[in-house]
Order: structure tokens, then C-alpha cells, then sequence
């Protein structure tokens, strides 16, 4: 599975979306789930995906699905 496909689901399955929602207008906190407890939750979970270990500061700006993916580049995950 790539990438991009890896960290779809993970959204999925964290937020409980759809793949078609997520993109530049998906943000923390534009579904319920995507709150403070949702967040370090979906945090874990990519990381246990791709095998990384997220800086603290890198934890608190992402603040989007695309945001996202240029954050996880710093730790060599390519999209």
C-alpha cells in the first residue's frame, strides 16, 4: 500500500471520514472527533504506520491533512 494510501486510512479509521473529505479544508477540529484526545490518537497511529517518531513541536503544527504530509517529510515519509 503507498503512502498516500497509508495515511488516508489513518485518517479514516481515526475520524471515521470518508476518503473523499480529506484534503486542504480538512483541519483539526472541523469534525468532532478531530479534538485534543482524537489528535494524539491520530499521532500514534502514524506513527506506528510509518515507523516514526514525532517531535513535540511537529505534534502541535499539524494542524491539517496537508499540513500533515509535509510535516511527516521531515521524517523521510514521501507522498
Amino acid at each position: 500500500m503507498s503512502n498516500q494510501k497509508q495515511y488516508q486510512q489513518v485518517f479514516m479509521e481515526c475520524f471515521g471520514v470518508e476518503a473523499d473529505v480529506l484534503g486542504d479544508n480538512f483541519t483539526y477540529q472541523c469534525v468532532p472527533a478531530w479534538d485534543s484526545v482524537g489528535h494524539m490518537g491520530m499521532i500514534a497511529a502514524l506513527e506506528d504506520t510509518f515507523g516514526i517518531m514525532m517531535e513535540t513541536d511537529d505534534i502541535v503544527d499539524f494542524s491539517s491533512y496537508t499540513k500533515g504530509m509535509e510535516l511527516l517529510g521531515k521524517y523521510g515519509v514521501t507522498f
